[in-house]
């Protein structure tokens, strides 16, 4: 099993997930961030952390799309291991439905 980031943290990108993973498996897009699957220890502490409620473990059904995705741009993004501050408008973005569709970006943001 492993963690997997869904569509919920594209344009919050909150970072309490990053502050308490214990071994940095966070990568950072332009608009959201992604835990590589090899990395991820599957210890749980970041599922709880986030606002948006954007981490799910994998065994949820539906999930396959998000874990291809978390481990494609995990090899391609870079590395985050501290915190940052989130967007300012990361609350406006917060409960909206269909944001892969509408805002995804396979940019990469800027890591450490």
């Amino acid at each position: 099993m492993t963690y997997v980031v869904t569509d919920a943290c594209i344009r919050c990108k909150y970072m309490d997930c990053v502050e308490v993973c214990p071994v940095d498996c966070f990568y950072e897009g332009e608009n959201m961030l992604v835990i590589n699957p090899s990395e991820c220890i599957d210890c749980g502490v970041c599922e709880p952390e986030c606002p948006a409620e954007a981490i799910l473990p994998d065994t949820e059904n539906g999930l396959e799309q998000w874990l291809e995705l978390n481990a494609k741009y995990s090899a391609e993004w870079p590395n985050l291991t501290s915190k940052k501050d989130s967007p300012a408008d990361a609350d406006d973005f917060k409960d909206q439905e269909g944001k892969f569709e509408k805002y995804f970006s396979p940019e990469p943001g800027e890591g450490d």
